[in-house]
């Protein structure tokens, strides 16, 4: 039994130390770079936090972080609301389920790259939404949202929102079918509306699910790279600019690897400090 149980703990040794070193490390690492002056290679001499002082005083920095507190919260509460919705309607045994959840799902399938360039397409007012209404007779119909530096960010947001409505749809779908008919059929004898069973008995049960969910968003706002260079540039001007592309932009472009690494840990404290509530009041009802 003893033996057993060593092979199954020096079978976890090997992932448990690529942990450390490869998630853990780098961290620890980039906090450390971020108290030097590094420029475009690492210098390890202690600076101390000047490189914070000076990310705060940056202009472009309050814009990046701004958009991204009002894509999250957008790209957050929207996905969570149409996805849940979505998988409501398909836990109600519509005929063709099978057809819509593919339909609902297919968004997935794509990167935000590819995601964001269709979009793109989408919103050209040359061969996008706006020319296919205005070939409709509706001449002075405009669309055109990312020529517009206060319209950009939320662009950027439905489109997103498109992308991942459908994980959170399949997640909160299998929590759904798991739910006990028993409580459906106690909620019909008591004349509880269909909606209202919903929204006051069944969502309440699946508070872990909606975590998981916010928590895989969460990580997309992070790296919501790769979704705004396609799609904006982080234009028009620095509208929609975001820190994931602030970072890559002082790494690769200006070379300053020390203001870099603060922009990254202060992602990373925003991230906690976003979440840290939630999961707190989460983890206390589950020990009640």
């Amino acid at each position: 039994m003893f033996r057993k149980n060593l092979a199954a703990k020096l079978t976890l040794v090997p992932s448990a130390v690529v942990i450390a070193v490869c998630f853990y490390g780098t961290i620890l690492w980039t906090f450390y770079i971020s108290l030097t002056h590094s420029t475009m290679l690492p210098n390890y001499r202690f600076y101390g936090f000047g490189q914070y002082l000076t990310l705060l005083s940056m202009p472009r920095w309050h814009t990046a972080f701004a958009n991204m507190l009002i894509f999250g919260s957008l790209f957050i509460a929207g996905s969570l609301v149409i996805g849940t919705t979505l998988a409501a309607l398909l836990d109600r045994n519509v005929k063709a389920e099978g057809l819509f959840r593919v339909f609902f799902l297919y968004p997935l399938s794509m990167s935000f790259v590819v995601t964001g360039l269709a979009w793109q397409w989408l919103l050209n007012p040359t061969t996008g939404i706006e020319a296919l209404v205005r070939s409709f007779g509706w001449e002075s119909f405009q669309f055109n949202w990312l020529a517009s530096p206060e319209k950009a960010i939320y662009a950027v947001s439905i489109a997103a929102i498109w992308q991942s409505s459908g994980l959170v749809m399949a997640i909160m779908l299998a929590g759904l079918r798991g739910v006990d008919s028993d409580i459906w059929r106690a909620a019909k004898i008591d004349g509880i509306p269909v909606w209202r069973s919903y929204i006051s008995i069944v969502l309440p049960m699946l508070r872990p699910l909606i975590l998981t969910c916010v928590i895989l968003l969460a990580t997309a706002v992070v790296k919501s790279y790769d979704l705004v260079v396609a799609m904006t540039g982080g234009g028009p001007g620095i509208s929609t600019d975001v820190p994931g592309k602030f970072v890559v932009d002082l790494l690769f472009q200006r070379a300053n690897i020390s203001t870099a690494a603060a922009a990254a840990i202060l992602m990373l404290l925003s991230v906690i400090c976003a979440l840290s509530p939630y999961v707190y009041i989460e983890l206390k009802r589950q020990k009640r």
